[in-house]
């Protein structure tokens, strides 16, 4: 409730003399305590916390992560912890990366709490049965998060084993979800197919949690990214920085130069402010924390027109865009 100046409501008589009157600048900076600009309010609100909710799922997962793809096992504690201290949350590991156990001991010591951190996995192919596949995933578990741990998300890395791959991967998962060793399941590299096919698995209305596919303005993937997003399914964007092959892109270095930024964070930016949760990866240090440090700038719709009109579809993926047939 807004408070009236005391001049307003002292007497009846008081009012009626309009020489009591506050003048409108006293009104304005009265009001001003309570009304926030609307300058400020055109300001972005993300921040390094914040999350999407996941479709039917009472957990939630931060709009960021840290990806540490192939990261070598002596680099990946320290990067881990690195991006810990940056701000980061949310990490994203493979099977297929071989260090996921490097992964949960950067988690072990960095003291942070396990709920906290928002931890990603993949399962690559399956094993001969469901069984089997379930207890490779726990596996993984055991060494991000330890005997009694759980993942976060767990991801079908890869929808190229086939029909029968995809069916037992799938059901392995849920298994893994239903024994409370992971929280929410999805996939990565699914296309609309491929994503269609899961309710002929499971049950009908049954959708993955997230689908993580390759994402930066030179490759787009629009089809894909719109049937998810209808579908309330997060769209996790590997390769956001396009593994810097496009540094020195021209388009994009007019625009990183104003607004004083680098390029890697004009792609990181364009990929949240586009919906889709970033997963930019490195090594080093100093791009650890360059990379975090998005979000005290916003690209206009002047930016995002021209980025979005970068966009050379399949042609512009540098590992592979999803087929949706």
């Amino acid at each position: 409730m807004l408070l009236l100046p005391r001049i307003f409501y002292s007497s009846r008589t008081a009012f009626h003399n309009t020489s009591n009157w506050p003048s409108v600048t006293a009104l304005l900076k009265h009001f001003s305590t309570f009304v926030t600009p609307l300058s400020t309010m055109s300001a972005s609100t993300l921040d390094i916390n914040s999350t999407f909710d996941l479709p039917n799922s009472q957990y939630k997962i931060p709009k960021i992560g840290f990806g540490v793809y192939l990261s070598p096992k002596d680099l990946c504690v320290k990067s881990c912890k690195k991006a810990f201290e940056a701000g980061y949350r949310h990490i994203d590991t493979a099977q297929y990366y071989a260090n996921e156990e490097q992964v949960g001991q950067a988690l072990a010591e960095s003291g942070l709490p396990r709920e906290d951190i928002y931890i990603t996995s993949k399962i690559m192919s399956p094993e001969e049965d469901v069984e089997s596949t379930y207890k490779k995933v726990v596996e993984s578990v055991e060494k991000l998060a330890g005997k009694d741990g759980y993942a976060d998300l767990f991801l079908i890395h890869t929808p190229s084993g086939g029909k029968e791959a995809r069916k037992t991967m799938w059901l392995a998962l849920k298994k893994a979800k239903e024994e409370g060793k992971v929280r929410d399941i999805g996939v990565s590299n699914y296309g609309i197919g491929h994503i269609d096919e899961i309710a002929t698995i499971d049950s009908k209305d049954a959708l993955p949690a997230v689908n993580q596919i390759e994402l930066h303005p030179w490759c787009q993937q629009r089809e894909v990214v719109d049937y998810c997003k209808k579908r309330n399914i997060v769209v996790e964007a590997y390769c956001p920085i396009v593994r810097n092959e496009k540094a020195n892109d021209a388009t994009l270095g007019a625009i990183a130069k104003k607004h004083n930024k680098e390029p890697n964070q004009i792609l990181i930016r364009w990929s949240l402010q586009k919906g889709f949760v970033p997963l930019p990866k490195s090594d080093n240090p100093s791009r650890i924390v360059g990379n975090a440090d998005i979000y005290d700038f916003e690209l206009d719709k002047d930016d995002m027109a021209t980025l979005d009109g970068l966009d050379q579809g399949a042609k512009g993926a540098i590992v592979q865009a999803v087929s949706n047939s």
